[in-house]
């Protein structure tokens, strides 16, 4: 990764990409940290720091802990995200959507159009849901009245426009991959604090010698977690396919052999962010219903003694991940394309008996990635059992943990199709 780095900068154009990119983040980031008029940050931290198992914690991670300090840009990707994948949904449901989308350059341009005035339309609503929240629920207001709220819901919403903005920005003029080079900003920030909890576990008259192996233990976790997420994320299973000779004219075309390669991680990360956001709603009902508090914490939280919350998370996983191959991946459409290509899989007629044959490779090769994304999304749960502070606080979480790499593994191969498109000659040597 850091060989294609170098070799991209000694390109002048994608040199200017990576300045570019690099410098619109560190905008975004002095951004996250300007406060929003009548929200007291200080307080806020402080409140919501005691609640981090809920569905406010969640969203602190991916935002950078922008979401619990009342920054300018607390909604951060999340309205955005929600609109594409709302749209996403509606392309399946709506045929008009659906032609829309399939229409080339034109049509996905008129869809990015539409995704961005539900952004706007989710900004406002989430703004003043987050308004009411501090208000009722954890007193960070300075100021209290109409025009208060009508300030903070303003600036959220623009917030959350100017952060889509800054990914579209980086897309054209940076090396891509804009809304998650924007999280991957938000959770390598939170890195600070690593250093800081490794300091203080060894600080102090018995630190060193009661807990350097556990530090140490936690970082060679954190290299195997590394490991196994670059690991599934290559991993692939490739089928075989061959392409019948065609003659166009005095030409022959086709003849050739190739691969259709099925990804262990098709969905991603989504499953997981799906799951958590169901598995801390009750948690977060219960600071809108204290009643519910003792159940929920004693029977569904990362702190009971009892599996609930990890079969419940386990299994949601697995379903969601299905259900977003479902509308990601159409396996009749892939059969389609290869038999008007005149490509076929070796051993299957075209047509019904391929499409069923990929599909059940599909479910096979999910089944697979979904069980290392729960595994991932389990497995600081389980650590957080231990009771040793250098296993819970050291050892990233599943989502940030695949977030990161995907991202770098991602724009390593945008930079390398770069490099290649412009003959680099160092590239290959």
């Amino acid at each position: 990764m850091f060989r294609v780095f170098g070799n991209a900068w000694k390109v002048p154009e994608l040199r200017k990409k990576i300045i570019f990119t690099i410098i619109i983040i560190v905008l975004y980031r002095l951004g996250s940290a300007i406060p929003v008029p009548y929200i007291d940050g200080n307080a806020l931290h402080d409140l919501m720091s005691a609640n981090n198992d809920t569905l406010f914690g969640y969203f602190n991670m991916l935002s950078g802990d922008a979401f619990s300090q009342g920054t300018l840009f607390a909604l951060n990707v999340s309205p955005y995200i929600t609109a594409s994948i709302v749209i996403q949904l509606l392309t399946i449901a709506i045929p008009a959507l659906e032609r829309m989308s399939k229409n080339g350059p034109e049509g996905q341009q008129k869809i990015q159009k539409i995704t961005r005035y539900v952004t706007v339309a989710l900004a406002a609503v989430t703004g003043y849901g987050y308004y009411l929240t501090i208000k009722n629920n954890y007193s960070g207001l300075i100021a209290d009245g109409w025009f208060p709220a009508v300030v903070i819901v303003v600036c959220l919403t623009a917030g959350a426009c100017m952060v889509m903005w800054i990914g579209e920005r980086i897309d054209d003029k940076g090396i891509g991959n804009g809304i998650s080079m924007i999280l991957l900003a938000n959770i390598v920030s939170r890195g600070a604090r690593l250093v800081l909890m490794i300091y203080e576990l060894l600080s102090g008259e018995n630190g060193i010698r009661d807990n350097l192996i556990w530090v140490i233990v936690a970082l060679l976790m954190m290299l195997v977690i590394v490991f196994l997420t670059v690991f599934f994320s290559d991993s692939e299973r490739r089928l075989n396919v061959q392409y019948a000779k065609r003659q166009v004219g005095r030409k022959m075309y086709g003849g050739m052999s190739t691969t259709l390669p099925v990804k262990v991680l098709m969905s991603g990360v989504m499953p997981i962010i799906f799951a958590n956001a169901v598995v801390t709603l009750p948690a977060t009902l219960a600071l809108i219903f204290p009643s519910w508090e003792n159940g929920i914490k004693t029977y569904f939280s990362t702190s009971s003694e009892y599996p609930f919350y990890v079969i419940v998370l386990f299994v949601l996983i697995v379903a969601f991940a299905y259900f977003y191959l479902s509308i990601s991946f159409n396996t009749v459409e892939v059969a389609n394309n290869l038999k008007k290509n005149g490509g076929t899989i070796l051993g299957l007629r075209p047509g019904k008996p391929t499409a069923d044959y990929i599909k059940k490779v599909v479910n096979r090769v999910t089944l697979i990635g979904s069980f290392f994304l729960s595994f991932m999304a389990i497995f600081p749960v389980l650590l957080s059992w231990t009771g040793q502070p250098a296993l819970q606080y050291l050892v990233f979480g599943g989502t940030s943990m695949i977030i990161i790499v995907s991202v770098a593994l991602e724009t390593t191969r945008e930079l390398e199709s770069e490099i290649t498109m412009r003959h680099y000659k160092g590239f290959l040597d």
